[in-house]
C-alpha cells in the first residue's frame, strides 16, 4: 500500500475501515474491515466491583491528551489482546496518528504515578464515535482505569457509539458485544453528524463523580 493521509484515514473511519501493519518493520499498511465488529454499548458499560474500589482508591493521576506519543509507544511495546508475537503499530502508523491528533482527531486518555505514564489508551474521535485503537499498562489496573474514564468521558460528551474494532475476553468482562459489520455500519451512519464534547466532563473530576456517571443509564 501506498502512504496515506491522515484526511484518508479519517474518510477511511467513516466508513467503518481502519489500518494496521503486520509488524513494527513494515513499511506499508493494510485496510481492516472485519465481519465481526467488537463494540462496548455506552449505557450497558460494566465496571466490574473491584474496579470500583480501584477508582476510588485514586492510584493514578489521570490526564487528557497530554503525552500522545508516550501513549502510543507504550501501545506499541506491549503484547496486544489478539496474542500476535509483534505490534501492528509501525512508523506510518505513529505519524499518521500524531497527526490526527495535533489537529484533535484523536485523543488520549492517560494514568500516570508522579512523573511516569503507567498506562493509557488512545483512540479516533469522529462525530458521535469514538474508535478506541490501542492501551496498554505497565501497573495493574492503569489501562481499565483509563478505559472506565473514557466511558465516563464519552457518555457526558454525547457519543453514541465506543468502538472496539475486535472482541476479547479482556473487553467482555466491560460488557463489550460483537456485531456484524452491517449492523456496526448502520450504528456507525447513525452516529457520525452527532455533535460531541470530549472535553464536557471536567479533567479534575472525582472519582465519585466518574462512578456515578459510569453507573447512570439513559
Amino acid at each position: 500500500m501506498r502512504t496515506i493521509s491522515a484526511e484518508l484515514l479519517l474518510h477511511a473511519y467513516a466508513q467503518g475501515i481502519f489500518p494496521m501493519a503486520e509488524k513494527a518493520s513494515s513499511p506499508d499498511l493494510y485496510w481492516v474491515d472485519p465481519e465481526w465488529r467488537g463494540i462496548i454499548p455506552l449505557d450497558n458499560f460494566h465496571l466490574p466491583r473491584k474496579l470500583a474500589k480501584k477508582i476510588i482508591q485514586k492510584p493514578f493521576d489521570v490526564k487528557i491528551d497530554t503525552g500522545f506519543i508516550k501513549v502510543i509507544e507504550g501501545c506499541a511495546a506491549s503484547v496486544t489482546a489478539q496474542g500476535r508475537e509483534e505490534t501492528w503499530i509501525n512508523d506510518q502508523i505513529i505519524a499518521l496518528y500524531a497527526q490526527l491528533f495535533a489537529e484533535g482527531h484523536v485523543h488520549t486518555v492517560e494514568c500516570w504515578q508522579e512523573e511516569q505514564l503507567v498506562g493509557g489508551l488512545y483512540g479516533v474521535a469522529i462525530g458521535g464515535v469514538f474508535c478506541g485503537e490501542s492501551m496498554f499498562h505497565i501497573v495493574s489496573d492503569a489501562s481499565k482505569v483509563a478505559l472506565a474514564y473514557l466511558v465516563a468521558r464519552l457518555k457526558i460528551g454525547g457519543y453514541r457509539l465506543l468502538d472496539t474494532q475486535f472482541m476479547t475476553s479482556h473487553l467482555s468482562q466491560f460488557g463489550a458485544v460483537e456485531i456484524t459489520r452491517e449492523a456496526y455500519k448502520k450504528k456507525l451512519a447513525a452516529a457520525l453528524d452527532v455533535k460531541t464534547d470530549f472535553y464536557g466532563l471536567a479533567i479534575d473530576s472525582e472519582p465519585e463523580t466518574i462512578l456515578q456517571v459510569l453507573t447512570q443509564t439513559s
